[in-house]
């Protein structure tokens, strides 16, 4: 049974959240359970505040045990006084109203944090993937849930890069998921490339989430929201069906379809993304209407790392397109498949023929990264004090475009119309 409202012209007020969300939790039957809630970190838009709150008054008091924990995937960790800002709380509220309440945070490189829950046979996973990869895939997750009988999983959902569209049991994996997963899937999502993956329900690596999500053997509910403009136009709650209803609403408000390619983009990046590995999203998101030949300017003077996370083994591969990789496999089989994943989503699509990589785009960088280190990784580089947006603004037709808070929703061409490398 699915609870919940989704509008594409207007939004839910913070008044009917709440009903909604009290009204999900007062069904459940959660009395003397153990209750761990997924959620996601600030990288993510909507209001997880609001929800942290509803959840803590309404089960606080039913239930044995209730806990959050952060599903950072392989971001970097973040600082407790980030964390109260984030779930609208004082430091004094931690100690005294939600003293008993603990917010964990995933460490998906810590082995003795990580339980293997089942394999998925490289058989499987041929199929899946329609014969792209055909490696098994061990599946490890967060040990902590096995101490708790229900799990709630938080989120929004957003066109995404690697499954088609974010949220549900993505939280799962890679939120609270182990290093083999987090590479196999991405590296997956890369080589079916981003223009074919990117605002799509059905994918193989989808696919490969709920496949994994099948042997985790604890009951789970899902509050999937949707955001439009940074506010809430849709919330439904449930089982799978949650998220593929708010896949759909997403589909809709966060696609922008536009009637023509354009030479040049300027994508401005929100604060929240904090290096180019959360940044990138404002080249995915954008990747499919630059023409060929163009350029995606990523616009961010704050942003002063390539990867809090990975930055090491980014500068060490850098930038390239699928291909480059591809063609030169054994060169970089040690190299995990997550950075090579982001590599290529940030390059985007292009050949590599006869020793010569071709990227279809000019990807170039706007930030506080220095024109050498650009130069190191295979990107381009732009003074961006020498940039003024509003110099991008109303130029259409000129064919430049300005976004000015790139990352969450997808453009695509009215045509329908996806960059293809097959035909460079």
């Amino acid at each position: 049974m699915i609870v919940g409202k989704g509008f594409k012209d207007k939004f839910l007020e913070k008044e009917e959240l709440v009903k909604l969300a009290r009204e999900v939790l007062q069904k459940k039957n959660l009395s003397h359970k153990k209750v761990l809630v997924i959620i996601p970190d600030t990288t993510r838009t909507g209001p997880v505040d609001l929800f942290f709150q509803v959840i803590c008054s309404e089960l606080s008091i039913r239930v044995k045990k209730l806990d959050f924990i952060i599903a950072l995937g392989t971001h970097p960790l973040m600082e407790e006084e980030k964390i109260d800002g984030f779930l609208g709380i004082t430091p004094k509220e931690k100690k005294t109203r939600y003293r008993n309440i603990n917010i964990f945070q995933h460490h998906w490189d810590r082995k003795e944090e990580l339980q293997h829950i089942g394999t998925i046979s490289g058989e499987e996973i041929g199929q899946i993937s329609h014969g792209l990869m055909k490696e098994e895939i061990r599946v490890l997750i967060n040990r902590k849930i096995f101490q708790y009988d229900e799990l709630l999983i938080v989120g929004p959902v957003f066109p995404h890069e690697v499954v088609g569209f974010s949220g549900g049991y993505k939280y799962l994996f890679p939120g609270i998921a182990g290093p083999q997963i987090i590479h196999k899937f991405h590296w997956l999502g890369a080589l079916v490339t981003n223009p074919k993956v990117i605002g799509r329900k059905d994918t193989p690596t989808r696919k490969i989430i709920n496949r994994a999500a099948s042997l985790v053997n604890i009951p789970i509910t899902q509050f999937c929201y949707v955001v439009k403009e940074g506010k809430v136009c849709g919330f439904f709650a449930g089982g799978k069906k949650a998220w593929s209803e708010a896949a759909d609403l997403s589909s809709q408000v966060n696609i922008k379809w536009v009637d023509r390619a354009f030479h040049t983009v300027l994508s401005i990046a929100p604060r929240m993304y904090e290096d180019i590995w959360t940044a990138g999203k404002c080249m995915y998101k954008l990747e499919p209407v630059v023409e060929n030949g163009g350029s995606l300017i990523i616009y961010a003077p704050h942003i002063k790392e390539v990867s809090y996370t990975h930055g090491r083994d980014i500068e060490r591969v850098g930038y390239h397109t699928r291909d480059y990789f591809l063609k030169q496999a054994p060169r970089f089989k040690d190299v995990p498949g997550a950075i090579l994943a982001h590599s290529t989503h940030v390059k985007g699509i292009g050949t590599y023929k006869e020793g010569k990589e071709r990227p279809r785009i000019k990807v170039i960088l706007a930030t506080a990264i220095s024109k050498e280190r650009c130069k190191k990784i295979n990107l381009s580089y732009l003074d961006p004090g020498q940039i003024n947006p509003e110099d991008y603004a109303g130029k259409e037709k000129e064919g430049i475009l300005l976004v000015r808070r790139a990352g969450e929703v997808l453009y695509r061409l009215s045509s329908g119309k996806v960059p293809d490398i097959d035909a460079l």
